[in-house]
């Protein structure tokens, strides 16, 4: 019989991720591996193993037997009474339902206390949020038209209005603000994925966003103030005496605003301090000085 592998293993996750890191993990590996993106042998197989992996980890109870108890929680007779999963993925009186995608065949199994898909509670909801509703298990709705809409980073953190041509028709298109790369939109007659492209400055992590700012050595030793991006405009920003290369300040409230919820992500600043690395002649005397007093 084949070892498994483990779940953290799987997502690239620690044990003491948050359920959003794992909800996020499990996103970035389940746009990779779905067989309608990824046309490779292994595909099918590493989707399922990611999806699988979900299944467990995003479910609190579910994480907990597998903590403790690995594989052997869902496995019939691999613990004493059965496990607190016994029955596996496909027990429990749970009913299965199979599906074709293209050229791979899928099985759903629910386990009769729910869905085995953690906080999406609804398999297709996956497939909906996203890969635009293109569900392996089957359609439940009339097959809509489905698009892909390029917008930038930062019409994608504050939101944009954009009017598209649709079947020879001009729509216009409201993407709220906090929208991500993949963020499905539904519409009446058609669907939009969203593709955000990169940005030289900002880095997004979640709802947080990351700036990277270089200082003169100068201005880490004295102190100051500098001028930081955000997704709303310069800051100015206090730099205390003797700060660190790589010190990470929080702007609070100055992220991504989150896409379903009240409320914003935070800016974080990471502060490189630059070391010349040529000097003047004046400049290295004065070095080699307070190199002797010990600075």
């Amino acid at each position: 019989m084949a070892t498994k592998r483990d779940y953290y293993d799987i997502l690239g996750v620690t044990k003491n991720a948050s359920s959003e890191e794992i909800k996020r993990a499990y996103r970035k590996q389940a746009l990779e591996w779905h067989p309608d993106r990824n046309k490779s042998a292994e595909a099918e197989q590493k989707f399922k193993e990611a999806s699988e992996a979900y299944e467990v980890l995003s479910n609190p109870e579910k994480k907990n037997a597998y903590d403790q108890f690995g594989h052997a929680a869902f496995t019939p007779g691999g613990m004493p009474g059965g496990g607190p999963f016994g029955g596996g993925f496909g027990g429990g009186g749970g009913q299965a339902r199979t599906g074709r995608y293209g050229p791979f065949t899928y099985t759903y199994t629910t386990s009769g206390g729910g869905s085995p898909f953690g906080d999406f509670g609804d398999p297709f909801e996956i497939f909906e949020q996203f890969f635009g509703g293109g569900s392996p298990f089957g359609d439940r709705r009339a097959q809509k038209p489905h698009y892909h809409l390029e917008i930038s980073f930062k019409e994608a953190a504050k939101g944009v209005e954009k009017t598209v041509a649709i079947e020879g028709k001009k729509r216009t298109i409201k993407i709220p603000a906090g929208a991500d790369d993949g963020t499905h939109l539904a519409f009446a007659d058609f669907d939009i994925t969203i593709g955000v492209q990169p940005d030289p400055v900002f880095r997004r992590e979640g709802s947080d966003v990351i700036v990277e700012v270089v200082i003169p050595f100068s201005l880490a030793v004295l102190g100051g103030e500098i001028k930081v991006p955000t997704i709303d405009g310069d800051l100015k920003l206090r730099i205390r005496p003797g700060i660190q290369s790589g010190s990470m300040m929080r702007l609070k409230e100055r992220g991504i605003p989150h896409l379903r919820g009240r409320g914003r992500g935070d800016e974080y600043v990471r502060v490189n301090v630059a070391i010349p690395e040529k000097l003047t002649r004046d400049q290295k005397e004065l070095i080699e000085e307070l190199a002797e007093e010990g600075l």
